[in-house]
């Protein structure tokens, strides 16, 4: 028998991380419903083309799919490494059925074929929202999507964190202002900022054809940072007009000045954000941990306009991915995210005697009815020996059958206390598996 080795990039949690990423899961459905997104699945594969032309490392990543009987063929298909294209893909399919504008969410797994390391990963989970309509959509749109951010992180225990804003009309409107002709390309160069620093990043714009005037004030945007509206004087400062700018400033002072009233503290615009992929056009959004800026961003998103079009008609749309995995992986590395226990039983019925299983599998059956997770213990042994099982796997309470009235035991305090299937509940606390961070 050959050796069974882990493959990289691929991760596998244990009962109790599960638990944790379910309960982030609840949380982040939840929050969808109530912002009122509807969920749809796509399928996982997408033409190798489709996936290909959507920026230049794009092809680098994709995870081809064909038949092992067919060794010689190239991949038609390929493993979406997003859930962005399948979605614009899903939209042109499905326009004459859908009602504009479109909200949707979206949770399932993608697949990237890059070097795995903290953080990243070539299999996970993303939990994207978009909004799509026809033709045009209107930038409050844009507006919207830091307040759905900023309540699912407020309800599950990540820390601190801030959403970054900017704006791709900006940043293109200023570079064109300057006389910059690969917008594009400056985009891209400019994104590496919090990677490689401004001179590696300033050397890299000369390289690329910039005067040095050019690379001075690009890097010059990429320093302004504000809490309220404050950065449009300050890019008007920097004495660059373009009308794409002029739109660019307007759309994200909406942004910041909706968020100052909605998350207060919780949004900031930041000029250096651009966001690698070709198809963003307007808002571009960033989130990264308080006291965790290393890791990166760990939901990112923005506008796109041309992204789902049939060559008519254009849908376009604003949204977000949120880098489950991602998240998970970070914090369960750093030994700060954890379960109250890695089973959802919150009781253990004890067993008399094998001949008495049947009447502790009505108990739980009873309480399972009421909504109450429990399960049936697996051996009549002694019951010192059941309580010490339920211990092992983070079970709070043993019941115990008793021909003079059941009882129902807390083992963490020792508290026994008689007890009545058809009335008895936990405290809320205990009902479900509690998650929560180191320190809090």
């Amino acid at each position: 028998m050959s050796k069974i080795a882990p493959i990289s990039g691929f991760p596998e949690y244990s009962p109790a991380q599960r638990i944790v990423e379910q309960r982030f899961l609840d949380v982040i459905r939840e929050t969808f419903e109530l912002h009122g997104f509807a969920s749809i699945e796509t399928r996982s594969i997408e033409p190798v083309e489709r996936l290909s032309s959507q920026g230049e490392d794009a092809d680098k990543e994709i995870y081809g799919v064909r038949r092992l009987a067919d060794p010689g063929t190239d991949a038609k298909w390929g493993l979406h490494f997003d859930l962005t294209v399948p979605f614009a893909r899903y939209v042109l399919e499905n326009a004459g059925t859908l009602e504009f504008p479109f909200r949707r969410y979206q949770i399932q797994k993608s697949w990237r074929g890059e070097r795995p390391q903290e953080g990243r990963y070539r299999e996970f989970t993303q939990a994207d929202i978009d909004v799509v309509d026809v033709g045009t959509l209107p930038a409050h749109y844009e507006a919207e999507f830091p307040l759905v951010i900023a309540d699912v992180f407020a309800k599950f225990p990540v820390g601190d964190f801030i959403i970054r804003v900017n704006n791709r009309k900006l940043l293109s409107g200023f570079y064109a202002g300057i006389g910059i002709t690969d917008v594009q390309e400056t985009l891209r160069t400019v994104d590496k900022l919090d990677k490689i620093g401004a001179e590696a990043v300033r050397a890299l714009l000369l390289e690329r054809g910039l005067t040095d005037e050019q690379a001075d004030a690009c890097l010059r945007l990429a320093q302004i940072e504000a809490a309220d509206a404050s950065f449009v004087e300050q890019v008007r400062l920097l004495g660059v007009t373009h009308p794409l700018l002029d739109e660019g400033l307007r759309d994200l002072a909406q942004v910041v000045e909706i968020a100052a009233a909605h998350i207060p503290g919780k949004l900031v615009a930041d000029l250096k954000i651009a966001r690698g992929l070709d198809y963003y056009t307007g808002t571009v959004y960033e989130t990264q941990l308080v006291g965790r800026e290393e890791w990166g961003t760990i939901v990112g998103g923005g506008r796109y306009d041309a992204l789902a079009s049939d060559g008519k008609t254009t849908y376009p749309g604003v949204g977000v991915s949120i880098g489950v995995t991602r998240i998970l992986g970070l914090l369960f590395g750093a030994g700060e995210l954890a379960a109250s226990r890695s089973v959802p039983s919150v009781v253990l019925v004890a067993v008399n005697d094998e001949s008495h299983r049947a009447g502790s599998t009505a108990i739980a059956t009873a309480l399972r009815r009421r909504g109450i997770p429990c399960e049936v213990a697996p051996k009549a042994d002694k019951f010192g020996k059941q309580i010490r099982y339920a211990d092992r796997r983070g079970i709070p309470y043993v019941w115990f059958p008793r021909d003079d009235g059941d009882q129902v035991k807390d083992i963490r305090s020792g508290d026994q206390v008689a007890a009545d299937p058809a009335v008895w509940f936990p405290p809320a606390g205990d009902l479900r598996p509690q998650v929560s961070r180191s320190g809090d």
